[in-house]
C-alpha cells in the first residue's frame, strides 16, 4: 500500500494539464482518494474544510468565483491553499482565475486542469487514487487470464502451478503473475491481482529457470493486471480424501472483504491440469450466465427417480 501518491504521477497517469506550479509537483503528494468540491469554502465557510484533498473546481465553482471581487477571491483561495493541500484542479477546460494562479504560486501549490466534465474527472481521479492507495497483500500463486477471467492458481510449492500456467499460455491464455501475486480490493465486490515489478512477465520453471513470457510468446501472452474471478487450489492426490465429483458444494476464500469462489483440484500423474483448469473457467463463466450443469444433473436425476417410482407403482 502506498502511503501517498506524488502529484506528478497523478498528472502523468490521468493526463492532466499543468497551468502552473510544475516545479512544486515533486513536493506535493495525495494521501486520500476523496475529492473536494469547495462550494462552501468559496462563501467563506471553512469550519470543516478538508484541506488534505484535491480541490476540484467545476462549472458551479468557476461561475460563482466570477461573481466575486478579486480581493474576495484572493482571500478565499489563499485560505484554501494550505501546506497540506495537494493541488487545485479545474475541469471542463476552464481557465483558472488569475487569483488562483497567484495564491497557488504563493503557497507553492500546482494548478491542474482537464477537458473532462466535472463528474467524469472526479471519477477518473478518485479511481486512480483508490487503486494507488489501496492496501496490498502478497499471495503465493499464479494468476492467469483464461477467456477473460482472472484465475488465481494456488497450492503448495512444487505442485505444478507454474508448469500448468505455461501450458495454459501455450493454449492461448495470458499470464499476469507467477509465484507472487500482489492483490488489492478495488471496490466492495472486486479483487485485483498484479505482478510485482521485478517479476512482471516472468515465469519460473524448475529445470529451465526464468523465462520471459512476453519475449517468447509475444505481447498477447501477458497482462499487467486482472480482476480475480476464481481461485483454483491444486493439492496432491490423497486416496483417503473425498473430492467433490458433481460440484454440489460451493467453497469460498476470503480476500480482504470479498469472498471469492474456490475449487480444489487433486493433482495426480496423468491428469492434464491445464485442460481441467480451462474447463473450470469455462464452467464458471457458464454458471455466471445462468447455466449450471450440476442443477441440470439434479433435475435429470429427479426425473429419472420419478419415472422409476411410477413404474414400480404400476407393477
Amino acid at each position: 500500500m502506498a502511503d501517498a501518491v506524488p502529484v506528478a504521477k497523478l498528472v502523468q497517469e490521468t493526463d492532466l494539464k499543468v497551468f502552473s506550479g510544475k516545479e512544486f509537483m515533486a513536493d506535493r503528494t495525495v494521501t486520500v482518494s476523496d475529492i473536494s468540491r469547495p462550494g462552501l469554502e468559496l462563501t467563506g465557510y471553512f469550519r470543516y474544510y478538508p484541506s488534505n484533498r484535491i480541490q476540484l473546481f467545476g462549472k458551479t465553482e468557476i461561475s460563482f468565483s466570477k461573481g466575486m471581487t478579486p480581493d474576495e477571491l484572493s482571500v478565499v483561495l489563499g485560505r484554501m491553499a494550505t501546506a497540506e493541500t495537494p493541488a487545485f484542479l479545474v475541469s471542463r477546460g476552464y481557465e483558472p482565475p488569475a487569483e488562483m494562479i497567484t495564491e497557488a504560486n504563493r503557497a507553492k501549490l500546482p494548478v491542474l486542469g482537464s477537458p473532462l466534465p466535472t463528474s467524469r474527472l472526479s471519477s477518473v481521479v478518485t479511481e486512480f487514487l483508490e487503486e494507488e492507495l489501496a492496501e496490498r497483500r502478497s499471495m503465493h500463486g499464479v494468476l492467469v487470464d483464461i477467456y477473460g477471467l482472472g484465475v488465481l492458481i494456488t497450492g503448495d510449492s512444487g505442485v505444478g502451478k507454474s508448469e500448468t500456467a505455461l501450458d495454459l499460455i501455450k493454449r492461448g491464455h495470458r499470464l499476469i503473475a507467477d509465484d507472487r501475486v500482489d492483490v488489492y480490493q478495488r471496490d466492495e465486490k472486486t479483487i485485483v491481482g498484479e505482478a510485482p515489478k521485478i517479476l512482471r512477465h516472468l515465469l519460473e520453471i524448475r529445470g529451465i529457470g526464468i523465462i520471459d513470457v512476453m519475449n517468447l510468446f509475444g505481447a498477447g501472452a501477458v497482462r499487467d493486471s486482472a480482476e480475480i474471478s476464481l481461485i483454483v487450489h491444486l493439492e496432491n492426490w490423497s486416496p483417503d480424501k473425498n473430492y467433490d465429483r458433481i460440484g454440489a458444494h460451493e467453497q469460498f476464500q476470503q480476500i480482504f472483504d470479498v469472498a471469492l469462489p474456490k475449487i480444489i483440484i487433486p493433482v495426480k500423474v496423468g491428469r492434464n491440469l491445464a485442460i481441467i483448469i480451462e474447463s473450470a473457467a469455462m464452467n464458471f463463466r457458464a454458471q455466471s450466465m445462468g447455466y449450471d450443469a450440476t442443477k441440470v444433473f439434479e433435475r435429470n436425476l429427479n426425473s429419472l427417480i420419478k419415472e422409476h417410482s411410477a413404474e414400480d407403482e404400476e407393477k
